[in-house]
């Protein structure tokens, strides 16, 4: 690993002790303006998210009334309560060819979107060590008084998220505090993810405030187009 990402990793609590768990769990409550936008409305009820963390694999409960969702990265699924299928695709991917921004999404889009989306999330920045992750460092970005270094990583493509090519922003405590990446699956839109307000849990420390704008030139985030926001808290590792 380069240096900055093993001290990044180091100081979310180090390798060993992420490698010790399996998976994560956290109450997660979302809104924003894409969801409108993909004709997809969101509400305020809090959910329950549970991913692994040594493989792609995701699931929101509530999804719909007693079903849950099951992500991995090429196949998409809602369950009813006791398991069985109410929708699946296999290939989730090639079902947004062709979307925009204002594409609407079904429920199976949606679920695909979070699955991905919260796997990166919440097992960031660990995952950049795993297998075919390539990372380099880049110019670090000015906020305010602060300077945070940049890393980029270039995803493998057995692994679904944003982008292939994905920036990460670290502070003088090399905890993350912003992510940058475009979002293929809605025409390919710039994002600035701005990450705060991070706990400790079990000697890893996780953000639990999330806010995505729409990013504009020179990188600088459009603080009036709040795309995404993600509120996280009762995490618990098994």
């Amino acid at each position: 690993m380069i240096p900055l990402l093993t001290d990044a990793i180091e100081a979310h609590g180090g390798l060993d002790r992420w490698k010790s768990h399996h998976t994560l769990t956290a109450t997660i409550v979302s809104g924003g303006d894409l969801w409108a936008l993909k004709g997809v409305p969101q509400d305020p009820v809090a959910r329950t998210m549970r991913v692994e963390l040594h493989r792609q694999w995701a699931s929101v409960a509530p999804f719909g009334t007693g079903r849950h969702t099951d992500f991995t990265s090429d196949r998409i699924a809602i369950l009813a309560a006791e398991g069985s299928v109410v929708a699946e695709r296999s290939n989730p991917r090639s079902s947004f060819a062709r979307h925009d921004l204002r594409t609407s999404w079904d429920p199976l889009h949606r679920a695909y979107f979070n699955g991905y989306a919260l796997w990166t999330y919440l097992t960031t920045p660990f995952l950049l060590a795993m297998d075919g992750f390539e990372v380099e460092e880049i110019e670090p970005w000015r906020e305010g008084a602060e300077t945070w270094r940049g890393l980029r990583a270039t995803f493998p493509a057995e692994i679904a998220s944003h982008s292939p090519e994905q920036d990460f922003y670290f502070g003088e405590d090399m905890l993350i505090r912003r992510h940058d990446y475009h979002v293929d699956i809605a025409g390919s839109f710039p994002a600035a993810q701005y990450v705060s307000d991070p706990v400790n849990v079990d000697g890893i420390w996780i953000p639990t405030r999330r806010r995505a704008y729409l990013r504009g030139g020179e990188l600088k985030p459009m603080l009036d187009t709040l795309m995404v926001s993600i509120d996280l808290s009762d995490f618990r590792f098994d």
